[in-house]
């Protein structure tokens, strides 16, 4: 399974996950069979509030699952309609995140765990 996280340096599995799925500027994707990772810049980080397009930000990754500190309601949808489960976040680091996953300690995100918008008081950075 391809699993990707938003991050805002990319410093691979020892990256701090970002605050904003959207606004990332990189996001770093594990394979959790062959363990390889893999950085891609977020090619839709520059978008409009509400206008966050997740596959064209991802790029030509096919991934299957993603781990978010926050995310918007758009970008839940349009990963969700995709095939790909969103997952909130407990550790700061991807690896962290990755060890509780394996574990299944992960919830997945619903759409009463969306952030209202940018600058709105989230709780995340």
């Amino acid at each position: 399974m391809k699993v990707c996280f938003p991050v805002f340096e990319a410093n691979g599995i020892e990256s701090e996950l970002y605050g904003h799925f959207g606004t990332a500027r990189y996001f770093v994707v594990y394979d959790t069979e062959t363990e390889q990772v893999n950085t891609i810049l977020n090619n839709d980080s520059h978008h409009a509030h509400g206008f966050c397009s997740p596959l064209r930000a991802i790029g030509d990754d096919k991934v299957d699952a993603v781990v978010v500190s926050g995310i918007g309601k758009g970008a839940l949808f349009g990963l969700n309609r995709a095939g790909i489960r969103v997952y909130q976040a407990v550790s700061k680091t991807v690896k962290g995140n990755i060890e509780l996953m394996e574990k299944e300690l992960l919830r997945e995100v619903t759409p009463e765990d969306v952030c209202g918008g940018h600058g709105t008081g989230c709780g995340h950075h």
